[in-house]
């Protein structure tokens, strides 16, 4: 959430900006603002609403003729939406300027102290104490004073400095939330993400907690806060251009959908040999997989229904007692983690604040610890004893859709490969296993074929304010996420269940014709499943059947949502594409911003 730009050199500065905001807009925001430096004074402008709101307020300033600038994408934590409280904000008399994602959780104390010493503030923000102590601590020496600031602050920040007395200097410092470092030649470049500065490098330094910049046009430097030199390697980003593009399509989550199948064989590449897993980057040897006791998985919203999927998939397969957590919830309920434990931290983008803490306490408390993620280089993948990365590509819509799929397929390999390890899984099993998941690309691209039929159903489930899914088993894992996708980009209200707790008053809520997606892909539970079907039948409800027996569901579904044979196991990354693609149309038949929904953002860089 929130995003920074921030550029120094010969470019014209403000197109630079913007265009650099634009790229990071999938973070999710709600006001944008610039500072720009002439060499002699700061120009600020902010806006509340969409960056073309901040295009208009800054139509009469040149795009060229300043040394430097910052730019800043805000995500509301404290005080409302408006263009006081957006970013960047200044000390009392315009001398220097800050862009900061995060939280300040003193900025209370800080405030009051600062008030008593004769400053003005005029927004709610917790961000705006920062300026302020600049302004205290300056001694002619910009890096200085912000290495005596972050010493002050306590909570989560990434934030970007400016002084109009020091003509063309950024300088900036990170603690638990995301910046990077774009290398020029004869310009420099600050950024949340990578996607902002693309277009211009692709040589970066990616910071680490307790890092500060100081940069101009001519050079970068890394220090720590006590002014000593870090030597950094450079990252060369992978990722082309182009990526980054919505490719034709009208929105990125559309794209991202049909992105799917390729996402799935990047994930696989490499990691399936001649028909076995080669998968050393969960770390764990036959030795350590037959020692393990217990295993954490630990995630927030799509990611943590990815766990869902991820525990029944290992408890199954390896036999070894899987507890799943909400990230935001693992540390304060004084989790046990004992000796012989593994936690896999489960995040997109390796930077969600609430999972990097997940996964600070289990290190804390002796877990070995993995990271399932997508973004290289990522705070989280940093911290983990070991990394696997799911390939997945640049994902810019809010909501995620082929990140969770191949999440998925991650832990699918790691419950097969653990239960291989441990000698839970037989070997005809283990290879049945193999050679379905190998299949799940060509089987994805058949489902997404559905798409026509599935945008027909959406236009009716578009005239309801509430819709339910239900399933069992691994189906009920998927109905949450597919919930979740509905109500996050459509606004309509839609609650999963797990399908034999509908008669523990969930019928309640069951009128005439109001939908309800069944998930019903799983033959252990499949009469279950029918049987609870007819229960909403009985009373009205309208039943859209996902499932792969047609025979069996078609007389008791009023519409049917047929997904190929595929392993049991494996039927979660078939049965989501269909409920993403309902989300998708449902969302757009009712006007909605597919790609960026309301309240919410792509990276959630505070707990």
């Amino acid at each position: 959430m929130c995003g920074i730009v921030g550029y120094t050199g010969p470019r014209p500065v403000l197109p630079l900006l913007i265009g650099g905001l634009r790229k990071l807009e999938y973070r999710g925001y709600d006001s944008a603002g610039v500072a720009l430096q002439t060499g002699v004074e700061l120009v600020v402008a902010k806006a509340v609403g969409r960056l073309s709101c901040l295009e208009e307020r800054v139509a009469g300033i040149p795009g060229d003729g300043f040394l430097a600038g910052m730019g800043h994408t805000r995500w509301a934590t404290h005080g409302r939406p408006s263009d006081i409280n957006a970013h960047p904000h200044g000390d009392c008399r315009g001398r220097f300027a800050v862009a900061h994602n995060g939280i300040i959780e003193n900025y209370r104390s800080l405030r009051e102290r600062l008030r008593g010493s004769g400053h003005h503030f005029s927004s709610e923000t917790d961000t705006e104490v920062i300026p302020h102590l600049i302004e205290e601590a300056y001694r002619g020496d910009l890096a200085s004073a912000v290495r005596s600031v972050a010493g002050l602050l306590r909570g989560s920040f990434a934030l970007v400095a400016m002084a109009a007395s020091e003509p063309g200097l950024l300088v900036a410092v990170r603690k638990d939330s995301p910046l990077i470092v774009g290398l020029g030649d004869g310009e420099n470049f600050l950024a949340s993400d990578i996607p902002a500065i693309l277009e211009y490098t692709k040589s970066c330094y990616i910071l680490d907690d307790g890092e500060l910049v100081v940069a101009d046009q001519r050079c970068v430097e890394v220090q720590d806060l006590t002014g000593r030199v870090r030597h950094k390697p450079v990252f060369q980003v992978p990722w082309d251009v182009a990526v980054a593009e919505r490719g034709g399509y009208p929105h990125f989550m559309l794209k991202e959908i049909h992105e799917q199948p390729q996402a799935v064989r990047e994930t696989l590449r490499d990691r399936i040999k001649e028909g076995e897993l080669a998968l050393d980057e969960f770390g764990l040897d036959g030795d350590a997989a037959r020692a393990l006791r217990r295993l954490h998985l630990v995630g927030c919203g799509t990611a943590y229904h990815a766990c869902l999927v991820g525990k029944y998939l290992i408890e199954k397969l390896a036999r070894l007692a899987v507890e799943v957590d909400l990230a935001s919830e693992f540390r304060y309920r004084d989790p046990m983690v004992e000796t012989g434990s593994l936690l896999v931290a489960v995040s997109q983008s390796g930077e969600t604040a609430d999972t990097l803490a997940a996964l600070r306490e289990g290190k804390r408390q002796g877990a070995r610890t993995v990271a399932i993620s997508n973004v290289m280089g990522s705070s989280i993948t940093r911290e983990a004893g070991s990394v696997f990365y799911t390939r997945a590509g640049l994902e810019q819509a809010v909501a995620s859709t082929k990140a969770y799929v191949t999440q998925l397929v991650a832990l699918m390999l790691l419950a097969v490969d653990l239960g291989a390890k441990r000698g839970t899984v037989p070997e005809a099993e283990r290879a049945e296993l193999i050679e379905a998941i190998q299949k799940l690309p060509e089987l994805a691209e058949e489902v997404l074929k559905l798409a026509p039929a599935i945008d027909n159903l959406a236009r009716q489930v578009a005239q309801w304010e509430d819709a339910f899914f239900i399933g069992r088993g691994l189906d009920y894992a998927v109905a949450l996420e597919g919930q979740l996708k509905l109500k996050e980009i459509s606004y309509i209200h839609a609650e999963a269940y797990a399908a034999g707790e509908l008669k523990h008053g969930t019928l309640a809520l069951i009128v005439e014709r109001i939908p309800v997606i069944a998930l019903a892909t799983q033959p252990p539970v499949l009469d279950k499943m029918i049987s609870n079907i007819t229960e909403v039948r009985a009373r009205g409800g309208r039943i859209i059947a996902v499932c792969s027996n047609e025979e069996e569901l078609a007389p008791y579904a009023d519409d049917l949502i047929l997904l190929p044979a595929c392993h049991p196991l494996l039927m979660p990354v078939l049965a989501v594409m269909p409920l993403q693609l309902l989300a998708y149309y449902a969302a757009v038949h009712l006007g909605c911003d597919v790609d960026k929904p309301r309240n919410l953002a792509k990276s959630v860089t505070v707990e």
